[in-house]
């Protein structure tokens, strides 16, 4: 395990380990809720190994990285603890926050004593690295006079670059797991005083400026959620209502390393946020944007913000999304590019944005019970997101490209590591985006092996979900307790069970599918009817009650609108949520790949490779040669070499 602090600063755990005034009143959001994490135990043979791998190997590397390159060393010294200067980045303290927030994750599922104790550490080093009136940046506090490039020469006068809001806001997001994790303030009580603080400098009449990286937004709405603190949420409203406003004092020369931080639709400042219609800019800060819009708007009652992020949405979705669920095609900018603007050697698709693109979809469901948020959703998740992880848990995908000459590898760690932090944090929390909830329904969106234990409106719920997707269609549900009255399972009907993968007809299948969905009660054929995608099967449900789900998986071929040039003339290959594509390991050069338009396709599982992967087999016509592929999220996982994923077909 990574160096221990808590030794060292034992002290300062007691002196800041202060009460708080504020009542600890739950703030209310979405109509449809998750249960807590603690309320899912997964069991799945495909996921469980992923998050196990995050526990035992990828948040404890993440944080000896963050001590090797002086990330958490900043900390100690912002707290007179060490000599020395501050070291990398200006935004570097937001690594820290989102792997600390993933190891408080890990541990309301995990208990581990020797996790705990380096969290308490580095919770009370945290604390005491916070400047008397609340300020937190480790940058200016360690080096006053000569902060990191960008930090501005003085607190919150360049916020468009300095990413002080942006770090804080991480913080604030680790604050609440943190507290909910242990139930201990220490953290707590560190993003109170600090977002008291943001309070006084920040508002109509005070500082009128909004982050250049938003993130503080969401922060701030959880905030809210723990502490009850109307002024939490009001604050995370002004930060949206400010941007498109005149903000000129925040202009930089031309030809430094910052004057992208002059183009305002890179920023997401060149509108203000209710008349910003189309995906523009930086898609990571794009994404997290639309993600609180849809919190405060639900928090308020303001849906004005919520329409508007959904119409984002819609642009996203019908012009501006990847096959494999990822967002931001332009390396400049890390940004959204022009509809249908989609290359897929230099696409970006940062893993980060594909983080931000769950959350973001998330919120839409929540919002309005539709599953097209979780179509999108699941294909980002089975597909972009995971891809950023390698199979040894400590190597990791900034870009994620749809294609490659074999010039791309997995890099261990980044000068910029906001990547393996975000993957850090995500996938502990991964099981609460399984199941669902309203006052009459409880909603199945993904299918993994998994035991729900919840309480709802009849009391005590368990249900009992097993199968082997993706891999396999065949899924049970047992309700093992079934709580009292009647209520609806409302079970997701995946979009790739259809004619396209995902809404927004950017994408279509050539191959119909030939099989059918089909739901079973107790071993006879329900019925069902369909409400905003879902199956609904609404009852009194007895113990015991088994559903049992079977989805047609089939290796089909999609094809994309004509307007994609990238993919014009070109098939891919997909089975169930699942991108395939063909690496140089299998398959010799497969940049110039040509195959017929009418292909023999079969699925087998190979369990030598990487530990177990479903595999596709296709016949190319060439003399009998076939093409074997392996999901999209598992590529370069063994050294370097070609891939595509898009061929070309006669």
């Amino acid at each position: 395990m990574v160096r221990n602090y808590i030794l060292i600063f034992s002290v300062m755990l007691i002196a800041c380990n202060r009460n708080s005034d504020r009542g600890e009143v739950s703030g209310t959001l979405y109509p449809i809720t998750h249960p807590g994490l603690e309320e899912v135990r997964v069991t799945d043979a495909f996921w469980l190994p992923k998050i196990d791998r995050n526990r035992e190997i990828t948040i404890p590397y993440a944080f000896g990285k963050c001590e090797e390159t002086g990330r958490i060393d900043n900390f100690a010294k912002a707290a007179g603890l060490m000599k020395g200067d501050y070291e990398g980045e200006r935004y570097n303290d937001s690594d820290v926050y989102k792997i600390l927030e993933g190891a408080c994750y890990t541990l309301m599922t995990n208990p581990d004593p020797e996790m705990r104790s380096y969290v308490d550490s580095l919770v009370t080093l945290i604390a005491a690295a916070q400047e008397d009136d609340g300020y937190l940046y480790t940058t200016r506090t360690v080096s006053p006079e000569n902060p990191a490039p960008g930090a501005g020469r003085d607190r919150w006068i360049d916020v468009w670059v300095s990413h002080e809001l942006y770090s804080v806001g991480h913080m604030y997001e680790a604050a609440v797991a943190h507290y909910r994790a242990t139930g201990e303030r220490t953290l707590l009580d560190v993003a109170i005083k600090n977002a008291d603080l943001v309070m006084k400098e920040f508002g109509w009449g005070k500082r009128e400026a909004a982050p250049g990286h938003q993130e503080i937004e969401i922060g701030l709405v959880k905030l809210w959620e723990v502490t009850g603190n109307r002024e939490y949420l009001d604050l995370a409203q002004f930060f949206l209502e400010v941007r498109g406003t005149p903000q000129d004092h925040l202009k930089h020369e031309p030809g430094t390393r910052f004057d992208v931080y002059n183009d305002l639709e890179y920023l997401q400042q060149h509108l203000p946020v209710l008349e910003q219609k189309e995906a523009v800019g930086h898609a990571v800060r794009g994404a997290y944007m639309y993600t609180g819009m849809a919190d405060v708007a639900k928090a308020t009652g303001l849906n004005q913000y919520l329409e508007a992020s959904e119409h984002i949405w819609h642009d996203v979705t019908s012009g501006k999304i990847y096959l494999t669920g990822g967002i931001g095609s332009k390396s400049h900018g890390e940004a959204f590019g022009e509809p249908f603007e989609l290359p897929n050697m230099t696409a970006y698709t940062e893993t980060c944005a594909s983080v931000a693109n769950v959350f973001w979809n998330d919120r839409l469901f929540m919002a309005y019970g539709k599953s097209d948020y979780y179509d999108v959703l699941e294909r980002t998740l089975y597909n972009g997101l995971i891809s950023g992880i390698g199979a040894d848990g400590t190597n990791f995908f900034y870009p994620n490209p749809l294609e490659s000459d074999g010039s791309f590898l997995r890099a261990g760690w980044f000068d910029c590591s906001c990547c393996p932090g975000n993957i850090a944090r995500f996938m502990p929390s991964m099981q609460k985006y399984i199941y669902a909830m309203d006052s009459k329904s409880v909603y199945v969106n993904l299918y993994v092996a998994s035991v729900l234990n919840t309480e709802v409106e009849g009391g005590a719920l368990t249900i009992v979900q097993e199968g082997n997707y993706p891999w396999s269609g065949d899924i049970t549900l047992t309700v093992e307790e079934p709580a009292d009255g009647d209520y609806a399972l409302r079970i997701r009907i995946p979009a790739w069970t259809g004619d396209s993968p995902m809404p927004g007809n950017l994408y279509s299948y050539i191959d119909p599918m030939q099989g059918d969905v089909l739901i079973t009660v107790n071993g006879k054929e329900y019925n069902y009817k369909t409400e905003n995608g879902y199956a609904v099967i609404d009852r009194r449900w007895k113990k015991d009650d088994l559903v049992s789900i079977s989805l047609p998986m089939e290796v089909r071929r999609v094809k994309a609108r004509d307007e994609v040039e990238s993919d014009r003339g070109k098939v891919a290959f997909e089975r169930g949520p699942l991108l395939y594509c063909f690496e140089e390991a299998d398959n010799g050069k497969v940049l110039d790949l040509l195959i017929p338009g009418s292909v023999n396709r079969s699925f087998s599982f190979d369990e030598e490779l990487l530990d177990g992967l479903g595999t596709i087999t296709v016949q190319t016509g060439e003399n009998g040669r076939s093409l074997k592929g392996i999901p999209y999220f598992a590529w370069n996982n063994r050294g370097r070499g070609e891939m595509i994923t898009w061929i070309r077909e006669e």
